[in-house]
């Protein structure tokens, strides 16, 4: 599987999680259960809030944004790994590699930036409530989820164009999942410190900043619900950013693990889990999140899967 020394790459071999035949399909078993929730459970809240003209709001609209963001984030991974574990090659081709590098993480610093716009929305709710309608208009909504997906596929266009003109020249085994920043600039056969840098340095002022800006909304906010004289209304308030600040601990805890605090520490099976954690366990359990803690979601999904008659009877 190694190339010879001084030739070019021109695939590579993704191990995953080696193990035996019967370890490989128990991984296979679990990932695609997983994958088939995340599906599931997001396409669902899209068709939610699209058929149900109350959740035509932008709290909602950031909602099915962001969920229609999960299924692709786990589309551009999980396939493959699938394949890939029952497969004895293993093999992914060299533009595949970066294609799917590139998706990754533009897909990752969006939910970031979608993470924010949320917390903003919610901040507005919360704090501003009578001048909430008139501040998040749809359009003003429109724009922000705009920004977050030009923003996310931007930040780290330049630093990955770097890394795939960088010379691979053997050997082509990458001891993951997918193709990752590190496992990538291990395999260079050219200097990679600073385009490493640049890449980690882009990554953390991302991490930190947006993370900053979503903590500093909810404790904002968490002065505003504490101020609301009737217990109902802080519980309602509580309520609904509730199931936003669990997503956003999810998400954070994991990448933060992975790419602000140093990881020359951790196994390479460590690094593997804590991946798998946050781009396939993560996005299967955010329509859970949403619309258990959500009555106006779960009233739109029981509509969604059961229809008109069951919902009469409920």
């Amino acid at each position: 599987m190694n190339v010879s020394e001084g030739s070019t790459v021109t695939y590579f071999v993704l191990l995953g999680f080696p193990g035996p035949w019967k370890i490989q399909i128990i991984l296979f078993s679990l990932i695609l259960l997983l994958y088939m929730i995340t599906l599931t459970g997001n396409m669902a809240i899209i068709c939610a809030v699209r058929w149900n003209q109350q959740l035509h709001t932008p709290m909602y609209m950031f909602l099915a944004n962001f969920s229609f963001l999960e299924i692709w984030y786990v589309t551009c991974t999980v396939p493959n790994m699938l394949v890939n574990s029952l497969s004895k090659t293993k093999t992914i081709s060299f533009t595949g590699c970066f294609t799917q590098f590139y998706f990754f993480f533009s897909l990752g610093t969006t939910e970031c930036f979608f993470l924010c716009a949320m917390a903003y929305d919610r901040y507005l709710a919360i704090c501003y409530p009578l001048h909430y309608p008139s501040i998040m208009t749809r359009q003003f909504c429109s724009i922000l989820m705009s920004l977050c997906w030009i923003i996310g596929f931007s930040a780290h266009l330049i630093p990955i164009f770097f890394i795939s003109q960088l010379s691979f020249c053997g050997p082509n085994i990458i001891d993951h999942f997918l193709c990752d920043v590190d496992p990538l600039i291990a395999l260079s056969c050219t200097p990679t410190h600073i385009i490493r840098h640049v890449f980690y340095s882009i990554s953390t002022l991302i991490i930190i900043l947006t993370g900053l800006y979503i903590l500093g909304s909810y404790a904002l906010e968490l002065r505003a619900v504490l101020q609301v004289p009737s217990s109902d209304g802080r519980q309602k308030a509580f309520s609904t950013c509730g199931s936003h600040l669990l997503v956003v601990s999810l998400f954070y805890g994991t990448i933060m693990v992975m790419y602000v605090s140093p990881t020359s520490g951790n196994s390479v099976d460590m690094n593997k889990i804590i991946t798998l954690i946050y781009s396939v366990v993560t996005p299967a359990l955010n329509p859970f999140i949403y619309s258990l803690r959500n009555k106006d979601m779960k009233y739109a999904l029981h509509h969604v899967f059961f229809g008109n008659s069951i919902m009469q009877n409920l």
